[in-house]
């Protein structure tokens, strides 16, 4: 598994998860700990990753954070609402589910 694999993979597993340990991912994907960090470092980049120490701790992602979510940009929705008033029917309802 290429780094970038693993990298999305770890992230697969956080947004699942919530929360996990360093050790109990370098277990997982067959690497060391340090490699995890690396990783998390790399992630911590684009992604809003927090690392907590203690007993307790491990990492965790932010709780708004849902890859399998996709998100429109505010010209985008607005051009679709523009569009909605258009329609009726079975497209008005498609048009918003989109929106939704």
């Amino acid at each position: 598994m290429s780094p970038s694999e693993r990298r999305s993979a770890i992230l697969d597993l956080l947004c699942k998860r919530r929360h996990e340990t360093t050790a109990n991912l370098a277990a997982l994907f067959g690497v060391t700990e340090r490699t995890i960090r690396s990783d998390l470092v790399a992630l911590s980049c684009s992604y809003p990753i927090q690392t907590i120490r203690g007993r307790y701790g491990g990492i965790q992602l932010d709780r708004e954070l849902r890859r399998d979510r996709k998100f429109l940009s505010p010209k985008q929705e607005a051009l679709l609402r523009k569009l909605a008033r258009t329609l009726q029917n079975d497209d008005l309802a498609v048009m918003k589910s989109i929106l939704a």
